[in-house]
């Protein structure tokens, strides 16, 4: 049984860092095959990740779209299986996982195809795999389509500002008027600095109506790995980050 997590949360939280790390502690537990997927349109999960920037959904729309005027798709072969090929070239194979991402579309137009075409390949495909991670962009497009067929586990991620807790609990108030219904929520905070967190804060969480699951630290060694073009998902076990995430997925995740 294929169990769904998706990461939620407004832009420059961390949620792509989150779910990098989340990738590898699923992995190094031995929870493969994992299928990934970048669905936030600035699409960088490949570089927390340390893969190479793999074909996009977004090109593959592109490509069909002149396909049919530019004879590219062979003779002997049916639109649909084109197109199926051409998804099977943007599924990225790594050791343990698989990495599918949503990217742009170019120029202007809409994202109904490449969301149609995620939406009918992850009921098609997601039963190969233990888990699926979802990095969704911060506007919820994903969830508020009804893309993911269903959510087990909702990780809502703010960092420590009064704006990134209302952006939180707008996340779940939404994801309550869609009836997504999420097996589980796990609300946290990241980023966090040292001490216990402002009576602002927690005051706001409050009112929110949030119960804080866990408030990561802030880890100077992400910003070392970032710098120097090192995948973070690859943080060592001394992390501080990396020891609160992974006690939280040990704890809310059937590892």
């Amino acid at each position: 049984m294929t169990y769904t997590i998706a990461v939620a949360g407004k832009g420059g939280v961390g949620k792509t860092t989150l779910c990098g790390l989340l990738i590898d502690t699923l992995r190094s537990q031995g929870g493969g095959p994992i299928l990934a997927v970048d669905a936030d349109a600035s699409a960088n999960l490949n570089e927390v990740l340390g893969v190479a920037a793999p074909l996009t959904l977004g090109s593959v729309r592109e490509d069909i779209k002149t396909a049919g005027s530019t004879d590219k798709i062979p003779t002997a072969m049916t639109r649909q299986d084109y197109l199926d090929a051409k998804f099977l070239d943007a599924l990225t194979e790594e050791k343990d996982y698989d990495l599918l991402v949503m990217g742009r579309t170019q120029g202007a137009g809409c994202y109904c195809f490449v969301n149609g075409l995620l939406s009918a390949y992850l009921q098609k495909y997601a039963r190969n795999y233990r888990f699926v991670v979802v990095d969704n962009e911060a506007g919820m497009e994903h969830l508020s389509r009804g893309i993911l067929p269903r959510v087990d586990m909702l990780f809502i991620v703010s960092d420590c500002s009064r704006r990134g807790i209302q952006a939180a609990g707008n996340i779940r108030d939404l994801v309550r008027e869609l009836g997504i219904r999420p097996g589980a929520v796990r609300f946290l905070i990241n980023k966090a600095p040292p001490g216990p967190l402002d009576a602002g804060i927690r005051e706001e969480i409050e009112r929110q109506g949030l119960e804080l699951a866990c408030a990561v630290p802030r880890d100077d060694l992400i910003y070392a790995y970032d710098s120097a073009g090192k995948p973070t998902a690859a943080l060592p076990a001394e992390s501080p980050a990396r020891q609160a995430l992974t006690a939280l997925f040990r704890e809310a995740l059937p590892l």
